[in-house]
């Protein structure tokens, strides 16, 4: 699954992590970071980091549509507790 800008930045609202945050947890660069909310393409393996990054910490992606009783932006929830 390629994630979005939209469910990047999106993410990283619900779990209230600052850019700098997600690049120091997924070991990439802060402009790496930046670029990926911005929409530009990254490698497989830096897209791979942060959604993994982002499932450990209690994310989940979905495609379009409604999700019942989750919190929903941009097509991704909060499934579990932050960290």
């Amino acid at each position: 699954m390629q994630l979005s800008a939209e469910q990047i930045r999106g993410a990283r609202a619900l779990l209230d992590w600052s850019q700098t945050d997600l690049a120091d947890r997924t070991l990439l660069g802060l402009r790496t970071v930046k670029r990926a909310e911005s929409g530009e393409r990254l490698t497989a393996a830096a897209v791979l980091s942060i959604q993994r990054c982002f499932e450990q910490a209690g994310v989940a992606f979905f495609g379009p549509g409604v999700i019942a009783g989750m919190e929903v932006i941009a097509g991704v929830a909060l499934v579990a507790p932050k960290r």
